[in-house]
């Protein structure tokens, strides 16, 4: 019997270390997948780490035929490759027609997809018309060069001179040099004096 004991006691004895280890190695694997979770991505919204980035970066993107569309000044630009983002910092730039006017874009933050025909400007954007001195103030702002279309699902204000006009809903198509502002909207227009309206 004590032949027997003796015999069984090593094997228990390695059976509980190979438990111990096993343990030990999960608890880590654990311990590390956390921290890389915990890690996220390194900049505000970015996904993933960047590939690249400029300072003082100025960019002009041109269509098939080689005419510029778009034009784009930036302290700091980021691009990720995951999503294949490039997101900018302040960003300051024109929007460009057939006609070639240049439509002027600024924002706190802007954001180009893949292919550059969209982008999102987010924070005190402000769209300037070149000619008559039209602008819209809005907090987001997205354009598609595709359809040359400016767009706000929020709150816009669209002033001119000392005129201004405010709603939930902006459109402007800067080919065609039509805007339009819908749901909501209210009005701000000064009083004409009376030699004025005589």
């Amino acid at each position: 019997m004590v032949k027997t004991a003796s015999f069984q006691s090593p094997w228990w004895r390695r059976l509980g270390l190979l438990a111990l280890l096993l343990i030990l190695g999960g608890g880590l694997t654990y311990l590390d997948q956390r921290h890389e979770n915990d890690a996220g991505p390194t900049l505000g919204n970015t996904m993933g780490e960047p590939d690249y980035y400029l300072e003082d970066a100025s960019m002009t993107r041109f269509d098939a035929q080689g005419q510029a569309y778009q034009r784009l000044e930036t302290p700091r630009l980021v691009h990720t490759p995951s999503d294949d983002i490039i997101r900018t910092e302040t960003p300051h730039g024109y929007l460009i027609d057939d006609q070639q006017r240049q439509w002027q874009v600024t924002s706190d933050t802007g954001i180009m997809n893949r292919s550059g025909e969209q982008l999102t400007l987010e924070g005190n954007a402000r769209l300037v018309q070149p000619e008559q001195a039209w602008s819209l103030e809005t907090q987001t702002l997205h354009y598609d060069n595709r359809e040359a279309h400016a767009w706000s699902d929020t709150s816009a204000v669209l002033r001119q001179h000392n005129q201004s006009m405010r709603g939930d809903r902006f459109d402007a198509w800067i080919n065609e040099d039509r805007m339009r502002l819908t749901d909501n909207v209210q009005g701000h227009l000064p009083q004409q004096s009376e030699d004025q309206g005589s």
